[in-house]
């Protein structure tokens, strides 16, 4: 074999790291890992967030809940959190007080149908603060579903690449095949490393929205029940 040939047969150096894979990847694939690596750090940027709101709401329901059940009057607290009723129960609460408010001191006491109108404020008030907890999960669902699937994409376009390479080299030794498809499978690495916590996080989320809107549920029905009774004292003394 003449030094040309051997040249020639000689394998090429590839660089295996990470870096190297995605460096020597095809355009195809370093825009579907790219893409991946994009969904990846806006869902721990969800998760994080999220983490951080739904701590916030419990710690704010836990609060309110004390304030609520320590004997202090409607009035008083309405009159406090009026302005400012933030979210989670004090909303829940604002909204049925303003509706009751608004049906004794108009005009005229609108007192029939009060408890049907109270009831749908607080179905509509606990719709918005449950979507409120909701918000972006869809996100999160969705890059756990499609994420593998995408990068199954980027690793099927790398090794039909990969292929066409090596059927164009003549070559088929384990040393010109393997980074091939390694550049090829790591897109598919990278689907996963973007949907395992994506699915994760989103199923403990989706607990602790149901969670949420049990505990506001709850409260509502307490609290409507203890406006009901206060409509029928009002009526009887009316009567």
């Amino acid at each position: 074999m003449n030094p040309a040939d051997a040249l020639a047969a000689a394998p090429v150096a590839h660089d295996l790291s990470l870096w190297g894979l995605f460096l020597s990847a095809s355009p195809v694939v370093k825009a579907v890992m790219l893409g991946l690596l994009a969904a990846s750090v806006w869902c721990w940027a969800i998760i994080v967030d999220k983490t951080l709101l739904f701590r916030r709401a419990k710690s704010e329901m836990d609060k309110f809940e004390d304030t609520f059940w320590s004997g202090q009057s409607l009035e008083e607290l309405y009159r406090t959190l009026q302005d400012k009723p933030g979210h989670g129960l004090p909303a829940v609460f604002v909204a049925a007080m303003r509706e009751w408010k608004r049906s004794f001191e108009g005009s005229g006491r609108q007192i029939q149908s009060l408890s049907q109108r109270i009831d749908k404020v607080l179905d509509v008030t606990i719709q918005r603060e449950v979507e409120r907890l909701d918000s972006r999960l869809v996100f999160l669902a969705s890059i756990g579903s499609a994420g593998p699937y995408i990068g199954l994409f980027g690793t099927v376009w790398g090794i039909m690449t990969a292929f066409t390479s090596i059927a164009a080299s003549k070559n088929t030794s384990l040393a010109v095949v393997a980074p091939g498809i390694a550049e090829a499978l790591f897109a598919t690495a990278i689907g996963l490393f973007a949907a395992i916590p994506a699915v994760l996080a989103y199923n403990k989320l989706q607990a602790q929205v149901g969670k949420a809107q049990t505990r506001l549920e709850g409260f509502a029905d307490e609290f409507s029940a203890i406006l009901s009774r206060q409509i029928d004292e009002r009526t009887a003394l009316a009567a």
